[in-house]
């Protein structure tokens, strides 16, 4: 096998570190992450209540809720298309299925006023998609969902850390 050149390198590593000037709605998914990372905490009624671990456990649900939003956003054909298939199955399931998003995910959007936050954050997400679909960048599904969660977890700890004040 044949190792790649030097220059065939540089100028992938180069690609790859200008894609975000490339692709400018990279910068704002990833803005738009540091915003919802201010506002992932705990309002001031609910901060006495919640110390340590508690808290801990707020951000890793708010953390684990965007990278759902991302995964249903990025791999939607997927998705679909395995809910379909157990749809399918019958008719019950299908019942089942059906009442169980609809009042879990009602009632979880309306009680915790998150639906905002879930427009915004699925918005992004579906503008640096056509963004890369612009540049003709299209990696696979798991890997752009992958990738796109990453970017946006590392948004989200620095608007956290921003808003308790402690990057410098």
């Amino acid at each position: 096998m044949s190792r790649p050149s030097l220059n065939t390198t540089t100028r992938k590593v180069l690609g790859l570190l200008l894609l975000p000037f490339r692709a400018p709605l990279l910068f704002l998914l990833f803005g738009i992450a540091v915003y919802l990372g201010m506002h992932w905490r705990l309002t001031d009624g609910h901060a006495t209540l919640a110390e340590g671990p508690l808290l801990e456990l707020f951000w890793s649900v708010d953390c684990l809720h965007a990278v759902l939003v991302i995964f249903i956003c990025t791999m939607p054909e997927g998705f679909l298309q395995r809910v379909s298939s157990l749809m399918a199955a019958s008719r019950v399931v299908s019942l089942v299925i059906s009442l169980l998003i609809v009042t879990v995910g009602g009632l979880y959007l309306l009680h915790l006023n998150v639906l905002t936050n879930v427009l915004i954050l699925a918005s992004a997400v579906l503008l640096a998609r056509l963004d890369l679909l612009r540049l003709k960048l299209m990696p696979p599904p798991f890997v752009l969902a992958i990738a796109l969660s990453v970017l946006v977890l590392l948004g989200s700890a620095v608007g956290r850390h921003l808003a308790h004040g402690t990057v410098a």
